[in-house]
């Protein structure tokens, strides 16, 4: 069951890219990353908000969908999601794949 961010803690903010699925992170700059390391760490109050006003204004344009905040801890490799959950849809599936089912996973952000 998903379970809503929790107020105090550090959070980033993930969604769904519309034309594939795949899962994405809001980075410095606006700018959508593939990899939860790259993203965007965020405190409560004003820098989330301006942070969910754009993934809303993403949505209105069709570009992502899925749009929520996540609690991560900060690492000196980067955020890590603090729930399995989350943790899961950063680092990718829980099975292997082959080289040639991996690459279309892999491929650039938009």
């Amino acid at each position: 069951m998903f379970k809503a961010a929790t107020e105090g803690q550090k959070k980033i903010v993930t969604v769904n890219r519309l034309i594939d699925g795949r899962v994405m992170f809001l980075g410095p700059g606006n700018r959508w990353v593939m990899h939860v390391t790259e993203a965007a760490v965020l405190d409560d109050g004003a820098e989330l908000e301006a942070a969910m006003a754009f993934g809303r204004a993403e949505i209105a344009a069709r570009q992502v969908t899925e749009l929520y905040p996540i609690d991560v801890e900060v690492t000196p490799e980067g955020p890590v999601p603090v729930r399995l959950r989350e943790r899961i849809r950063a680092e990718g599936p829980t099975v292997a794949y082959g080289e040639a089912e991996r690459a279309p996973l892999t491929a650039g952000s938009r």
